[in-house]
């Protein structure tokens, strides 16, 4: 079932986007089992969990950490992740800075974006991406490799187009005025109900979980 679920979505994916596959409260076989079909990008939101089954996966697997980071946390995430993909305050983003400093490390990361409707959600406002883009420069042990945003939480589609188009607009827009960061060109948007609109909204990334893995036990 993984292997023709992961095939179908491959074959739906323009060449220029990459699939995440969200393993979040999946167990270890399950991952094992896409990775035996090629899927090398997973995606984790609970630092316990990223750190004890990077050690156990094989050592070729590239891993995002994808949910709220606290920074009492970074030991079990920094380690292993190849990209941060939920840097939603400065609080967060300073102190990976700090971390990466200490051991040497340049961090990549995606800002994530407040774009959604509920106020629930976490991240940034324009304006606050804008503040921490101006001062790049003194994020000397951070890499910003582009934007991270989730949609409104509703089956309307022309809200969730909206959204994504609010958010890829404004990469674009950071892009043309920020074009010394080189990096800065991912934008990691859509999940397992709405990533087709995202791709047609220009996504470079989708996060997918229970359509390759089917309904988790969420505990």
């Amino acid at each position: 079932m993984i292997s023709e679920n992961l095939h179908k979505i491959q074959s739906e994916l323009p060449a220029t986007v990459k699939l995440l596959a969200v393993s979040k409260f999946q167990p270890l076989e399950k991952l094992l089992e896409a990775y035996q079909c090629g899927q090398r990008r997973f995606g984790e939101n609970r630092p316990q969990e990223l750190a004890l089954k990077a050690v156990q996966m094989p050592q070729d697997v590239e891993w995002h950490f994808i949910g709220h980071l606290q920074t009492n946390k970074l030991k079990l995430v920094l380690p292993y992740a190849a990209l941060v993909e939920s840097v939603d305050s400065l609080h967060l983003l300073e102190s990976i800075n700090d971390w990466g400093a200490v051991h040497d490390r340049v961090i990549p990361v995606l800002l994530e974006m407040h774009i959604a409707a509920e106020q629930s959600k976490q991240g940034f406002y324009e304006e606050e991406v804008l503040d921490i883009l101006f001062q790049a420069g003194k994020y000397a042990h951070v890499r910003f490799c582009g934007l991270m945003g989730m949609a409104s939480h509703t089956d309307d589609e022309e809200v969730i187009r909206a959204d994504f188009t609010r958010i890829a607009s404004y990469l674009d827009y950071l892009r043309d005025l920020f074009p010394d960061l080189e990096d800065f060109r991912e934008l990691s948007i859509g999940m397992s109900g709405d990533w087709r609109i995202a791709i047609a909204c220009g996504s470079t990334e989708v996060r997918i979980g229970s359509s390759i893995f089917g309904s988790r036990d969420n505990h």
